[in-house]
């Protein structure tokens, strides 16, 4: 299965506010980066967090490429409020489910938010829980795709500018 995971577009300062929208050019880079992924690689399902900047960008893209979307609550970005060790088992456990769900398809997407993929990446990596590492995404439709097969990994990096 090959998986994508793509940061939303940008948002306001969603430091302040974890509710802020898309900004315009936000909006711009996620049509950019769904034409992009509607001609190179269309997912069949689209998993999305509910927050409004993420499936805004989902949005955006399933009307792109006619698939559907799921939301899961638990592909939100990390409160103030929750320990890391929280946080990283809460996204271990919806990587996982995600993973499950999605076995009889060819590829998925899966858009969220910086803090959550950098802790899907490190669960995809298999990196242990304590670790001091950081996998930046730009905002904007920034795209990683990874391929799996048996226990080969193609990773690849996209920027959609």
């Amino acid at each position: 299965m090959e998986i994508l995971v793509i940061r939303h577009g940008e948002s306001e300062d969603e430091k302040i506010n974890v509710h802020e929208p898309l900004t315009n050019k936000g909006i711009e880079q996620s049509e950019k980066m769904s034409i992009r992924v509607s001609k190179e690689f269309p997912p069949e399902l689209i998993w999305s967090s509910p927050l409004q900047r993420a499936s805004k960008t989902a949005e955006i893209l399933a009307d792109a490429v006619g698939c559907p979307v799921k939301y899961l609550d638990d592909l939100r970005e990390q409160q103030n409020d929750v320990e890391d060790t929280e946080f990283y088992a809460r996204i271990q456990r919806i990587f996982s489910y995600i993973k499950e769900n999605s076995k009889p398809l060819n590829r998925i997407a899966i858009i969220s938010h910086g803090g959550t993929i950098s802790k899907i990446i490190e669960n995809f990596l298999q990196l242990p829980q304590e670790n001091n590492v950081w996998f930046h995404t730009a905002p904007g439709g920034a795209l990683s795709r990874w391929d799996v097969v048996n226990t080969r990994t193609l990773c690849e990096i996209h920027e959609v500018r």
